[in-house]
């Protein structure tokens, strides 16, 4: 596996640990849509949650909210609309992003709720 295929497994893992530590319940994670996959699929006070897991190395990077773009952005929502249909939910979505930053000293995890709207890309 390449390295970068390494640490954003190593970042999603990260991400479902903290967001079980914040009381969300795991659906499920890597849901395969197409050739693509949603990273993390989340369920927290009747909402399900849909969310983007950004990882990096260090903190000169642009801001993880700009690093989904609206390319990224359609597709997650396409994926999204299958997976509502496949499991038959009827819940209120949301889109996240966590960004995890692997620092040699330090893990910095910054999650950014309603990070982006699906009607805004219709």
């Amino acid at each position: 596996m390449a390295q970068h295929n390494e640490i954003g497994k190593k970042g999603e893992e990260i991400a479902r640990e903290y967001l079980l530590k914040k009381g969300f319940r795991i659906r499920n994670f890597n849901w395969r849509f197409r050739k693509n996959e949603i990273d993390i699929i989340v369920e927290k006070d009747e909402c399900l949650i849909v969310v983007e897991v950004k990882t990096q190395t260090n903190e000169y990077f642009e801001n993880p909210k700009d690093r989904v773009d609206y390319k990224k952005q359609k597709f997650i929502i396409k994926a999204t609309e299958a997976y509502i249909n496949e499991f038959n939910i009827d819940k209120e979505i949301r889109f996240d992003i966590i960004a995890v930053t692997l620092l040699p000293s330090k893990i910095k995890i910054e999650h950014i709720e309603d990070a982006f709207q699906s009607s805004l890309l219709i």
